[in-house]
């Protein structure tokens, strides 16, 4: 039973964390309570940490005996750049939480562990611009509470009841999220926390790894909905300073500074320093917002509108799957990303632009805090990056039909924001599991019609969910149909929904491409 954790125990958790995962990553992937087949959270999970075990590997082969702090650091950093869906981008921040306390430690014991995951919280928090509770965010809120209530300073103790209050509160996260209450499950991403905490005690004990069970949640099935969405406001301003203020501050400072513009990046220096960058429409309020937080200086004013047009080399990132569709995107000179990127592989793309100023253009609400995260890294290098928060493909081909490089950048992003924004989207997949939506019970192999990510329509036949889908798309109205077949559309599948859209929609104009993606039969965009 270890007294301290070192470098030798953070390996071991490592990689007996991710051993763990991947037992678990089936149960955590069928947490998902929403039947279209998109990435799930414990492939995700398991992608991640394989990242930080890479690159604890890294840093032993070069350096054998590297230090707990570098050590946790660079598990961290592998994390991040390796990050996949939401939840992995939020479990690399409390991994970056728990290093930056490592660093100023002497050994780590219980009261430090603690400390630990107090800061691993605070990080996590901060990676979300809006956080909801019933997810992981409670569930590590909940771990750093159990372990400060210990008066001791024994490891094993703190960390029992770390992973014992988060089992706790993932207990209670389908209390929290109606979206989990309705579907009989709890949250996915604070499953797989608890998993990694149950290892981390193992690791202290010494012993077998073993999962805490399963909670049950025996509630009926009801219709799940999906939140998300954002605005891009008129930006004008690049305000930039450096500023001395408590954690506290910077957290309320964040949340100022996101109502009032884009490209919003806060990174702490760990001495209590903070890089604050943001764009607006007006200065004032960016500034007055440092000065209420702690002591600003350095400040920095660039007036975007006064660059010359053209002036800056622009770039665009796209994730998207399938040949067709790649050859779309890249025909509007955009570099393309294959489905369910990791940070470091945006990250790559973005470099790869060979520009001063990109776009990403995430297509999947899963991608989002995956493209974020990659626009900060991007950012920190001198690489200006907005991600325009596209759903779809067809909303990104809105959004690149009106990309305009002669216009200053945030005026181009603005603009593409608006176009994609315009733009509803539809798609048809098949059911992945049995589940009720808002269109009534689905079984596993049926065909989904989506619009905006609700289920709308429900059938067995491609053809008939398509009319159906369009027809409910156009009775909302539009003037253009954007249509994009799947790899496994029939040949004669484009000719039928022309047919069905002319007739019934005789004043529509209609655009047709072979997009060859998988999993989606039918990809469809009004506008």
């Amino acid at each position: 039973m270890l007294e301290t954790l070192d470098a030798a125990a953070v390996h071991h958790w490592c990689d007996g964390g991710l051993e763990a995962l991947r037992a678990h990553q089936r149960e955590i992937d069928d947490l998902n309570v929403y039947p279209v087949p998109d990435g799930d959270t414990g492939t995700n999970l398991v992608l991640t940490l394989t990242a930080a075990q890479e690159a604890i590997e890294s840093a032993l082969h070069e350096e054998p005996r590297t230090p707990l702090d570098r050590l946790m650091g660079r598990m961290a950093r592998g994390a991040l750049l390796g990050a996949r869906g939401n939840s992995g981008v939020i479990v690399s921040q409390i991994l970056r939480g728990m290093a930056d306390s490592f660093a100023t430690a002497v050994t780590v014991r219980g009261g430090e562990l603690a400390r630990a995951l107090r800061l691993a919280t605070d990080a996590a928090y901060a990676a979300v611009a809006r956080p909801v509770e019933g997810t992981v965010l409670s569930v590590v809120a909940a771990a750093a509470e159990g372990a400060g209530r210990i008066r001791s300073d024994s490891l094993v103790m703190v960390a029992r009841a770390a992973a014992r209050a988060a089992a706790e509160a993932l207990d209670r996260t389908p209390q929290q999220l109606p979206a989990l209450a309705q579907a009989g499950v709890v949250d996915a991403g604070g499953r797989g926390l608890c998993v990694l905490l149950d290892a981390l005690v193992n690791t202290v004990e010494g012993s077998e790894f073993e999962a805490a069970p399963l909670p049950v949640v025996d509630v009926a099935p009801a219709p799940a909905h999906e939140h998300g969405g954002g605005d891009c406001e008129g930006l004008g301003y690049e305000v930039q300073y450096l500023l001395e203020a408590e954690p506290g501050a910077v957290e309320r400072l964040r949340g100022v500074l996101a109502g009032l513009g884009d490209s919003l990046v806060v990174v702490g220096t760990g001495d209590g320093t903070w890089n604050v960058h943001v764009h607006v429409a007006e200065i004032g309020p960016a500034i007055e917002a440092g000065v209420e937080a702690g002591r600003p200086y350095r400040i920095n004013v660039t007036p975007l509108e006064e660059k010359r047009p053209g002036a800056d080399s622009r770039g665009a990132v796209v994730v998207a799957a399938g040949d067709g569709l790649t050859a779309l995107f890249e025909a509007e000179g955009a570099v393309v990303v294959d489905r369910n990127p990791s940070t470091a592989e945006m990250l790559a793309a973005v470099h790869s632009c060979g520009a001063s100023a990109v776009v990403l253009l995430p297509n999947d609400a899963n991608t989002q805090a995956v493209a974020v995260s990659a626009a900060r890294e991007a950012e920190a290098a001198g690489v200006r990056v907005s991600v325009v928060p596209t759903r779809s493909p067809v909303q990104a081909l809105a959004a690149l039909a009106v990309r305009d490089d002669t216009r200053p950048f945030a005026d181009d992003v603005i603009a593409m924001a608006e176009a994609a924004g315009a733009c509803r989207y539809g798609e048809v997949c098949t059911a992945q599991r049995d589940a009720l939506t808002i269109a009534g019970p689905c079984r596993a192999g049926d065909l989904l019609g989506l619009v905006d990510g609700e289920v709308h329509v429900i059938g067995t036949d491609l053809a008939d969910v398509s009319h159906r889908l369009l027809d409910r798309m156009l009775g909302g109205g539009g003037e253009l149909v954007t249509l994009v077949l799947g790899a496994d559309a029939s040949p004669d599948l484009e000719e039928d929904l022309r047919d069905h859209v002319h007739r019934t929609w005789p004043f529509i104009e209609l655009q047709s491409y072979a997009g060859g993606q998988p999993r989606y039969h039918l990809l469809a965009g009004v506008e």
